[in-house]
């Protein structure tokens, strides 16, 4: 699996950094570092979304708020054990 996270200057102001955090420190703590890339990379151009996360192509909205919601649904969903 791999998921960019926007770094760019809107996305950076809307918490990219915690939600960065908190998937690094999710992944590590499921043992997913082998199966999932985590990178960041610049704008997607869609600024008003929040901060942009793609996951495999697919573009999403990640705040610090909804990130555990996103773990649930969109990792550990597809690393069910």
């Amino acid at each position: 699996m791999k998921i960019d996270i926007c770094l760019g200057s809107a996305c950076h102001m809307q918490g990219s950094m915690e939600v960065i955090e908190r998937l690094q420190d999710h992944i590590q703590a499921e043992g997913l570092v082998e199966e999932v890339e985590l990178s960041g990379c610049m704008c997607f151009g869609q600024c008003r979304r929040g901060v942009c996360v793609r996951v495999d192509g697919e573009l999403f909205s990640v705040t610090p708020d909804n990130v555990e919601d996103f773990i649930k649904s969109q990792i550990d969903g597809r690393f069910a054990k």
